[in-house]
């Protein structure tokens, strides 16, 4: 299974504002030179995070991006839905009917992996 490099980008920016900054804001520059992206791309990827409530922006001198809310109840599977959506990962050969065996077992994968990004929260690898 593989990810965009945006959703990449986005779960090791919230990271980094978890573990580095969770107080203060940090500017899209920052951000940006410490994962090597460009701060244009990057702050496509915040205005999205801001869009799903993950994190608020603030202007000024010392504005930038924070983390919103309660970062102990931030989950991959959030920061994943806010870049790719909520779509399912597979889609059967059309038939779309739900007897199918094969969709069956590609659906049950799919909500076990997803209930593990779920209960994984990003706060757990600070520490």
């Amino acid at each position: 299974m593989k990810y965009s490099k945006a959703t990449n980008y986005a779960l090791h920016t919230m990271l980094y504002l978890i573990a580095i900054a969770p107080d203060r804001p940090v500017g899209v520059q920052q951000l940006a030179e410490k994962q090597g992206v460009s701060p244009t791309y990057l702050s496509k990827i915040l205005t999205k995070l801001v869009k799903a409530g993950l994190v608020e922006s603030a202007s000024g001198a010392n504005g930038g991006y924070r983390v919103k809310g309660n970062k102990e109840d931030i989950s991959f599977l959030d920061i994943i839905h806010a870049l790719e959506g909520t779509t399912s990962l597979f889609e059967c050969c059309g038939s779309g009917d739900e007897r199918c065996v094969i969709h069956q077992v590609m659906l049950s994968a799919e909500e076990a992996m997803e209930q593990h990004l779920k209960n994984t929260k990003l706060i757990d690898l600070t520490k």
